[in-house]
């Protein structure tokens, strides 16, 4: 269990924080902390969860792998979301494999929890079903992206999504592991990455990227990247504003 337990404005979980006291009190007693290494996996496909995540400082690759061995990412899940929407969806199992694409802390809930608290209703209910449509979004944009957009611009929106995620400039993150969640071959990203390395805007060394200019990543990024978040910011807008409405400007980034 958490213990103490954590004040409602230090959690740093998105969808946790927009929770009014009275319900956030409510499921404390069924939460509690835990954490990921880099490459671990979370969960795989066909497999039934005994936990939903909410990740703090982790962020989650869901990804998917072909007959050949082939894979690619389908979604990223960070501090703005859960892991484990099947559990609620009545799916149960899905068929993608989540895996720890950065290291750090979530708070996870047993699955049964979590149902009994969805099919409570009130806020927590719609906090996950708004999740649930800006993961959609994101799951669909990036599947437009894979089509009509260059490896450029893709690996640029997938550095800013992933650095909306974590708390430090520094990624770790290694261009064999990018070029399995974007599903490129590794030359390709090793000539990318050099590209955008040369225009000022990250510095690579062996394991990490280290973004130093945002807004030139930024310009460098196709539209998907501004799609994505700010339907992100938009629905969780409407669940803040549900509760406390003041609470929009410090959560979103």
């Amino acid at each position: 269990m958490i213990s103490p337990p954590l004040p409602q404005d230090r959690i740093g979980n998105k969808l946790l924080a927009a929770l009014p006291g009275e319900e956030y009190r409510h499921i404390l007693p069924f939460l509690e902390l835990t954490s990921f290494s880099f490459g671990e996996t979370i969960y795989e496909s066909s497999e039934r969860p005994g936990y939903a995540y909410f990740p703090i400082t982790s962020v989650a690759s869901l990804t998917y792998t072909m007959k050949n061995g082939a894979s690619a990412e389908m979604g990223m899940v960070g501090n703005e979301g859960l892991i484990g929407l099947a559990l609620f969806t009545g799916g149960e199992t899905r068929p993608n494999r989540a895996i720890a694409q950065h290291a750090g802390g979530a708070i996870r809930m047993g699955a049964i929890a979590l149902l009994e608290e969805f099919k409570r209703g009130g806020l927590f209910q719609r906090l996950l079903l708004l999740y649930l449509q800006a993961l959609l979004t994101q799951v669909s944009q990036r599947a437009v992206c894979n089509g009509l957009h260059s490896i450029e611009q893709r690996l640029a929106c997938w550095l800013l999504m992933t650095h909306d995620r974590v708390v430090s400039e520094k990624l770790q993150v290694t261009q064999e592991s990018i070029s399995n969640l974007l599903g490129v071959r590794r030359e390709g990203i090793s000539l990318t990455t050099c590209s955008i390395r040369n225009q000022g805007v990250i510095d690579c060394k062996r394991g990490f990227i280290t973004i130093l200019d945002r807004a030139g990543l930024e310009a460098i990024a196709c539209e998907c990247y501004c799609v994505i978040k700010e339907e992100y910011d938009r629905l969780l807008k409407i669940g803040i504003s549900l509760s406390r409405p003041s609470m929009y400007t410090s959560l979103v980034r």
